[in-house]
């Protein structure tokens, strides 16, 4: 009996991790959406909001899980803001290109390059941690490689907008490990950081009447506030989802967001894709299934040479 509770228990915690986890994908999936509603406006001024906003719904999800007091420890740390700081300048990088793709209609680019960003993990991995890659992964990471010089050959230049995002998010990933605090009380201390400049930049727009959220419609002051949801809850949704959750689960349903993000892309925003990028992304699925597949056959793997 007790081991069906304990079996039970776990199958529970499965279940929310994957909900919360899943939420968190399908919001990101959809994002592209509300970034084109913002696209008429100035991107450090979304970029700004974007921080601002995330403060007050961070601040409330850390005081409504009792983690304060983690939090506090995090603020009488030097070195503890100081890596804040680091991962906090690295994922204001990432939103900012990201939001100017989708503005300029290269949101293809975008799906790219966070269907690209595991494999950059796995490089980042084995060239600054030391981590042994298998034929597997070093076949998949080939193949990426591979998917970058037919689109670099045919368009006579890198795709910097695919490479710098996967590039940013797995920087900001390897140096997020170096917090020694939670992820929402890590997430709280980034935007709280960015918030100061931010909110001296939307101050300085406000004095000079050049902003958009005083002086301009209802609609954009809506718009505005709402890039502060639209980034935290998702964010806030995954830290809590991954905890409840394999590695290898996680691993498969990362790829949910990029496959909604290309399928908005092409089929409802209409942006190019021709045969180069179709055998570029096939190059790329391709590297994902292997990689993958590395994934589940090094989980069957370990139990039984243990």
């Amino acid at each position: 009996m007790a081991t069906q509770a304990i079996s039970s228990e776990a199958d529970s915690r499965a279940r929310r991790g994957f909900l919360l986890a899943l939420g968190a994908y399908l919001l990101w999936g959809l994002l592209p959406f509300y970034m084109k509603a913002v696209a008429h406006l100035p991107l450090a001024e979304v970029i700004a909001h974007r921080v601002v906003w995330s403060v007050p719904i961070a601040a409330a999800v850390l005081v409504w899980a009792g983690r304060t007091a983690d939090f506090k420890a995090a603020l009488r740390s030097p070195r503890t803001i100081a890596m804040a700081a680091l991962t906090a300048a690295l994922i204001s990088i990432n939103w900012g290109i990201y939001v100017w793709a989708i503005a300029v209609d290269r949101t293809v680019e975008t799906a790219l390059g966070y269907y690209i960003n595991p494999l950059v993990n796995i490089v980042v991995g084995a060239l600054l941690l030391g981590e042994r890659l298998g034929r597997l992964q070093i076949a998949a990471v080939v193949l990426a490689a591979v998917a970058v010089a037919v689109l670099t050959v045919d368009a006579g230049k890198l795709p910097w907008v695919s490479l710098a995002l996967a590039f940013s998010f797995a920087a900001y990933a390897f140096f997020r490990k170096t917090l020694p605090i939670g992820p929402s009380q890590g997430f709280l201390l980034e935007v709280l950081l960015l918030s100061v400049p931010a909110l001296g930049y939307i101050t300085y727009l406000i004095a000079t009447g050049q902003d958009h959220f005083v002086s301009s419609s209802l609609s954009d002051t809506v718009l505005l506030i709402g890039c502060g949801p639209v980034t935290a809850v998702p964010l806030l949704l995954f830290a809590f989802g991954a905890r409840l959750l394999r590695l290898s689960t996680i691993g498969i349903m990362q790829y949910i967001a990029p496959t909604i993000v290309f399928l908005i892309a092409v089929l409802i925003f209409g942006e190019p894709f021709g045969s180069t990028q179709a055998i570029a992304f096939v190059l790329i699925w391709t590297a994902l299934a292997i990689y993958s597949w590395s994934m589940f056959r090094g989980r069957e793997v370990r139990p039984a040479a243990a």
